[in-house]
């Protein structure tokens, strides 16, 4: 599955993974070596994320149930603990960097084979 922004088209992963079972999301990106770029994971549902066990930073994007960003946070560095945001739905999680101030909070993200 693949990530873009609706509003510039721009893709921000072309390999999406996705986290819905409980152990999924507890693993998420846990002791992983990196996430390639181009590479992302999709945790649903998913209020709050942590970077504990990492050792990469990462961008997050959290999204309400129709793709809307809610929320982003770029470069999370491992051992953190982010912001819970109340009505998110799905996080996108990324390679730290990936971001680079390309979506902002209000635009909304198109998954193909999840929403549409």
């Amino acid at each position: 599955m693949k990530c873009s922004v609706r509003r510039t088209g721009d893709v921000l992963a072309e390999q999406v993974e996705v986290a819905n079972t409980f152990w999924s999301r507890l693993k998420g990106l846990m002791l992983r070596e990196e996430l390639p770029k181009g590479a992302a994971l999709l945790l649903d549902p998913c209020p709050q994320i942590h970077t504990c066990f990492m050792r990469f930073p990462i961008d997050a994007v959290f999204c309400d149930k129709t793709g809307k960003i809610l929320y982003i946070k770029e470069n999370m560095k491992p051992w953190r603990w982010g912001h819970f945001v109340r009505s998110s739905r799905y996080t996108l999680e990324l390679p730290g960097g990936s971001l680079a101030g390309r979506v902002h909070v209000g635009d909304e993200l198109i998954f193909a084979d999840h929403f549409n």
